[in-house]
Formats: structure tokens, C-alpha cells, sequence
């Protein structure tokens, strides 16, 4: 079987080089509607930019000032929808594994005029950036492709400062996947079978620290021939205040 993450960072550069070919395809995502429209038409960019399943942003309370950061920022939309919310004084970080996403992020960070904002190459397992260096970490259906997600949210909770807050939108399984699909390679790099159940997901964001966390899934989709379903759901939880 292919390397699970060769095949999530093939299929993400595949996606990066259609947005450089044919710059921003319809939009193709699932959380369609899910964005002002007002906000993207103000950055010149679309939701076709995004393979996201929600919006991470109606959780993330973003305030000026603050620091954010992105947990697979793609193409940079959340990224730069961020940095505008947190300015004047804040900033925000996006963190990728990708080249060619990097290459579109960074060239959609230059056509907005964000300036707040910088994206890093590095691994959602082993986030780039010091401990305590963000108020509030956002991700938006990527901590799903990680084979080792207990190690992506202890990475979240280590770059939050105290009081910080986990607001992502991700996908969940919500009735149990049939064997044949949760091994399918191309299937966890379309954000299906690295899917994990809800009380699996609270029992890691609890193991690694986070307090008052929340799992609200807000669409389901069945699998062909019922092999199980699985859910966007809204993810929110916070570190503690010392």
C-alpha cells in the first residue's frame, strides 16, 4: 500500500497545480457557502481555493492583536481571511507541507496585500514555530490526514498560550467505516477513512490537555452500499489558563 502521506501531499500538489493553471477553478469544495462572500471578493479570491468541510472562523473568535495559526494552510484562504481579522498588531501563520500549495498561498498572499501574514514549510506533526507563540490554532479538514493525530493536537496545544484556543473544522466518522475502506490509501487522502469517531477525537484533545472540548457535526454523508458515514463536524476546545 502507498505511503499515506506521499499520497496526501500528491494529491494536495495535484490540486495546487490546477489552481496555478487555471487560477481558481469553480467552486469545488464541500463547505461551499460557508464564507462571506463579501470578505473573499475583498481578497480577490473564491471558496474554490479551499478543500476545506467548514469554516473554521465561526468558532475562532479571532480579535486584532491576536496571533492565529493555520494546521494545513493550503492554498492560504483561512490564512489571509485570518490576518485581516487580527489586525492591526496580530498576525497570522500557516503551515504546509506542500511546495506547490506554498507556491499558490504565498502568490494569493501577494495579489490580497496582506502583509500580516507568513507561511511556513513543515508538518502539522511537528509545527515550525516555538512553544506558547499563538493565541488560536485553526485548521480546516486536514488533521484527518494525519496517520498520528494524537501527535497533531499535543503540537497544537504546545504552540497555544495559556487560555488558547482549538477551533477547527474537521471530518469525523459517525458510523463505523467498513474495513475495505479504511484501508484505502486514496481514501484517506479524500478525507474518508483517516476520519476517526467522535469520542476517539475528545479523548485525544483531553490526553494532551484541552479543557471544554466540543464536537458539532453539521452534515453526514453515507457510504456507498452503507459502509459507514462520516461527518464535517465543528471541533472546539481550550488549554487551560495557568
Amino acid at each position: 500500500m502507498r505511503d499515506t502521506k506521499e499520497a496526501v501531499r500528491s494529491r494536495y500538489a495535484d490540486f495546487a497545480r490546477r489552481l496555478t493553471v487555471i487560477d481558481q477553478p469553480a467552486d469545488s469544495t464541500c463547505c461551499t457557502g460557508a464564507y462571506d462572500r463579501k470578505e473573499l471578493a475583498e481578497l480577490g479570491l473564491t471558496e474554490g481555493v479551499s478543500l476545506g468541510c467548514g469554516n473554521p472562523m465561526l468558532l475562532a473568535e479571532l480579535r486584532p492583536g491576536e496571533v492565529v495559526l493555520d494546521l494545513g494552510s493550503g492554498a492560504g484562504l483561512d490564512v489571509l481571511l485570518s490576518a485581516r481579522r487580527v489586525a492591526p498588531g496580530g498576525h497570522a501563520y500557516g503551515v504546509d507541507m506542500t511546495d506547490e500549495m506554498l507556491a499558490v498561498a504565498n502568490s494569493n498572499k501577494d495579489r490580497a496585500g496582506v502583509t500580516n501574514a507568513t507561511f511556513l514549510k513543515g508538518t502539522i506533526e511537528n509545527i515550525p514555530l516555538p512553544d506558547e507563540a499563538v493565541d488560536v490554532v485553526i485548521s480546516n479538514c486536514v488533521i484527518n490526514l494525519a496517520e498520528d493525530k494524537a501527535a497533531v493536537i499535543s503540537e497544537a496545544f504546545r504552540v497555544l498560550r495559556s487560555g488558547g484556543l482549538f477551533a477547527v473544522a474537521d471530518m469525523v466518522e459517525v458510523e463505523t467505516l467498513a474495513p475495505e475502506i479504511k484501508k484505502q490509501v486514496d481514501a484517506w487522502a479524500g478525507c474518508i477513512s483517516g476520519s476517526i469517531p467522535v469520542a476517539d477525537y475528545l479523548g485525544i484533545l483531553e490526553s494532551a490537555g484541552f479543557v471544554d472540548a466540543s464536537i458539532d457535526v453539521h452534515s453526514e454523508q453515507v457510504m456507498p452500499e452503507n459502509q459507514g458515514k462520516i461527518g464535517s463536524a465543528y471541533i472546539r476546545a481550550r488549554k487551560p489558563s495557568i
